[in-house]
């Protein structure tokens, strides 16, 4: 969705480097993206419970990721304590469903809080205690619990196609987005928060998302194709906003991408920004619904 550029990044700096017009190393981007594609849907279709295993990888990776930048601009968010805990709603979601995500993230708020207060000691007041426990939240929250989710969809007979009905909307959105975004895109959808977002771009998103979330769920869950209508909907628009909400995060710390770890895509992070709560609303409907 990113229509004509006005700069090489998020922040509105020019690093030099020549990009394509939606700011990614194009080449770079698709060979990581298939990849990753394919490395999923082999894991979905030929052993599916390795689907946590991988959550529980990236998990840790992706909180670091930001726990890492936080630190940079002077914040002190504990790492330990969110990463456990992260381990935590994933492995116990698999003996007690979300019952178990959710006592493991309240043990991981109250543990991270106890652990912010005292890692250096009782007799030393901790500064700026309130902002870095808000952020803390905001991490356990964005990332091992909304993970959490993506791994509760996997445990069911149905699990693989309920998981494939979260990706193929998502990344179907994204690329929509994406081609409509960089031959059409002409009006900035929101400027002051990722300038290269067009609403031609979103209508791109829209058709075909809807359109692979109809596809997903009469293919791989045999469902009626009206349930693809508000799943593709929910999951375009959490999609980008979900985008939205990691380019105002970055915004604000003054960097381009969360880490370095994908070529052309950035870090962990910077792919699992749409996914994360996309995985939320993928299970709400596909429990609500029949």
């Amino acid at each position: 969705m990113q229509p004509i550029p006005v700069a090489d990044n998020e922040t509105g700096t020019d690093t030099g480097k020549k990009r394509s017009r939606a700011g990614r190393n194009l080449p770079a981007a698709i060979v990581v993206g298939a990849i990753l594609a394919g490395m999923l849907v082999y894991t979905l279709l030929f052993a599916p419970r390795f689907w946590v295993l991988i959550l529980a990888v990236a998990t840790p990776i992706a909180t670091h990721e930001i726990t890492r930048r936080l630190r940079e601009v002077g914040y002190d968010v504990p790492f330990i304590p969110l990463a456990l805990g992260g381990q935590a709603m994933l492995w116990l979601s698999l003996p007690f469903g979300a019952r178990g995500v959710l006592g493991a993230f309240g043990a991981t708020v109250v543990i991270s809080m106890m652990w912010r207060l005292v890692h250096r000691g009782l007799h030393t007041a901790p500064v700026n205690y309130l902002r870095d426990m808000s952020a803390m939240v905001m991490i356990a929250v964005w990332v091992p619990l909304c993970m959490s989710f993506a791994a509760l969809l996997v445990f069911r007979d149905d699990g693989p196609g309920r998981v494939l009905c979260l990706l193929f909307p998502v990344v179907f959105s994204d690329i929509g987005g994406y081609a409509v975004g960089v031959l059409f895109g002409k009006h900035p959808m929101a400027p002051a928060i990722s300038p290269k977002k067009s609403w031609e771009g979103f209508a791109g998103s829209l058709v075909l998302g809807i359109g692979a979330a109809v596809f997903a769920v009469t293919v791989f869950l045999d469902r009626p194709w009206w349930v693809g209508l508000p799943l593709g909907l929910l999951l375009v628009f959490t999609g980008v906003f979900g985008d939205l909400i990691e380019s105002q995060v970055k915004r604000d710390l003054g960097i381009k991408d969360m880490g370095r770890l994908l070529p052309g895509h950035g870090g962990i992070m910077d792919r699992l920004d749409a996914l994360l709560p996309a995985a939320v609303m993928t299970w709400i409907v596909l429990t609500v619904l029949p």
